[in-house]
């Protein structure tokens, strides 16, 4: 199965979030399915990369050419994609994906989730859309979408 996961790209400085970032990158693995992420070598982005290749799994990144041009790509990834912007970089990891998964993450990452929770509520991608919730980090936009749908805002 192609997961995609969106998470960042920044250091982080909880340990317990990079700690899930292995143990979902090696899950990934160890079950024989293929990451899809963003690219880089930074960050949580590269930790997920590097313990999926670790517990061997497939890692394709997805890279608009201008992180490319600036060295951030993680040079031992299975497969580089490389897009002109950030939209089609979104929509290639959309194409790619069985699965999505919202790690912690920053404005990037809830961008990227948010158009696949909006496909999936129009219809047009039948898919898993996970927001993995460590340590509540989901929880106020799990409760703003319920809201949403409470009022018939959404489905």
């Amino acid at each position: 199965m192609n997961i995609t996961v969106y998470l960042g790209a920044s250091d982080c400085s909880d340990p317990v979030i990079e700690a899930a970032a292995r143990e979902l990158g090696t899950w990934i693995g160890k079950n024989g399915n293929h990451l899809i992420y963003g690219g880089s070598k930074c960050g949580l982005m590269g930790i997920v990369a590097e313990s999926t290749l670790l517990a061997g799994g497939r890692v394709t990144g997805v890279e608009p050419s201008f992180f490319v041009d600036a060295g951030l790509v993680y040079d031992s990834i299975d497969e580089l994609i490389v897009t002109d912007d950030i939209p089609q970089r979104r929509a290639k990891m959309i194409e790619l994906g069985d699965a999505f998964i919202a790690f912690p993450g920053g404005t990037g990452t809830l961008e990227e989730i948010s158009e696949v929770i909006s496909m999936v509520c129009l219809g047009h991608l039948n898919a898993p859309c996970i927001l993995y919730d460590l340590d509540g980090y989901y929880c106020g936009l799990r409760i703003q979408l319920e809201h949403m749908t409470k009022k018939g805002l959404m489905k």
